[in-house]
């Protein structure tokens, strides 16, 4: 038996339960996964409340992301053995538990020198702001890119993987320990944007010429605006909105603007294939590292989805069954 968080309704956090269940055994090339660590995501709230597009199945164990050693194998396993660090890329039964099933496919080796708490939140973070900085803005190093929203597990990772690959880089956050955190992961500005006049002084900081990115977090609140700071030609990436907003589309007539909705639910296997080679070689050469902000327990699981929505962000949520 095990402990695990079971949702038998779609609701607010307080639908999510530990009950014991089953220890579940693989088959074919499935692994049984034990869960040190499990990343909590805002996308977890979205399924959690039947909302999404992608909503499972009722009932269901939230999460894929997480960290921890395999404990056991089914006879078509090629990649992986008993004993093995890894962080998964997705599960099929739900990481918020002590123990996961997950198909070998959906997991990466977790480097020695990376914890399982930082494990834990390694694939939706930085899987995200990968797709979004490279295969959907396709940014190159020497243009500038905002990141609308830098301090939350997203926004740490675009900054650490637009630092590393060369790219001049602004970030936001609503608390001065946010914008300190941007400015240590790699970032060269931080701004308030909690500050109604953070996007004239985006637009000065660069000299009056714009930035050329802008990865945005929370669409609903800033799409519109995010103009007043964007440079002619320049790109927008909504990685975020939670909800509707009134635009105005002559904006992107007048520069020329682009805006690109992503989803990694919609990322082709080729495009996760590169995510994989990308993040594999920056957690060995750590250009890249998750920042874990708090941990909380499987009972506890109700409160790191409000806090998730709820409070200022300055790293990574996990929950260490």
């Amino acid at each position: 038996m095990m402990k695990a968080i079971i949702v038998r309704e779609y609701g607010p956090p307080e639908v999510m339960a530990v009950e014991e269940t089953n220890l579940p055994e693989p088959v074919g090339t499935q692994v049984l996964v034990k869960i040190h660590a499990a990343g909590v995501n805002p996308v977890d709230t979205y399924l959690r409340s039947g909302i999404h597009a992608h909503a499972p199945k009722l009932p269901y164990t939230p999460g894929k992301d997480g960290a921890g050693t395999i404990i056991s194998v089914g006879p078509n396993v090629t990649r992986f053995a008993i004993g093995d660090r890894v962080y998964t890329a997705g599960s099929i039964s739900g990481t918020y538990a002590e123990n996961s099933i997950c198909d070998e496919t959906q997991l990466d080796r977790l480097p020695d020198n990376i914890s399982f708490a930082e494990g834990a939140g390694i694939w939706t973070p930085y899987a995200t702001s990968y797709r979004a900085l490279f295969q959907k803005a396709e940014c190159k190093a020497g243009e500038t890119v905002l990141i609308h929203g830098a301090s939350g597990g997203v926004g740490l990772a675009a900054v650490q993987w637009a630092s590393s690959a060369g790219l001049r880089v602004i970030g936001t956050a609503s608390s001065e320990e946010g914008r300190d955190l941007i400015l240590r992961n790699g970032a060269d500005a931080a701004f308030d944007h909690t500050d109604i006049d953070h996007f004239t002084d985006i637009w000065e900081a660069t000299g009056g010429s714009g930035v050329d990115v802008i990865i945005e977090m929370l669409a609903n609140v800033n799409l519109e605006r995010d103009f007043e700071c964007l440079s002619p030609f320049g790109r927008i990436v909504v990685v975020g909105s939670r909800g509707s907003i009134e635009f105005t589309p002559r904006l992107t007539m007048t520069k020329e603007a682009t805006i690109l909705g992503m989803s990694l639910f919609n990322a082709p296997p080729d495009a996760m294939d590169e995510i994989h080679k990308a993040i594999g070689y920056g957690l060995k050469n750590e250009t890249v590292r998750p920042i874990v902000a708090k941990e909380y327990s499987l009972e506890e699981a109700a409160q790191s989805h409000r806090d998730i929505i709820e409070t200022k962000a300055t790293g990574k949520l996990v929950i260490v069954p």
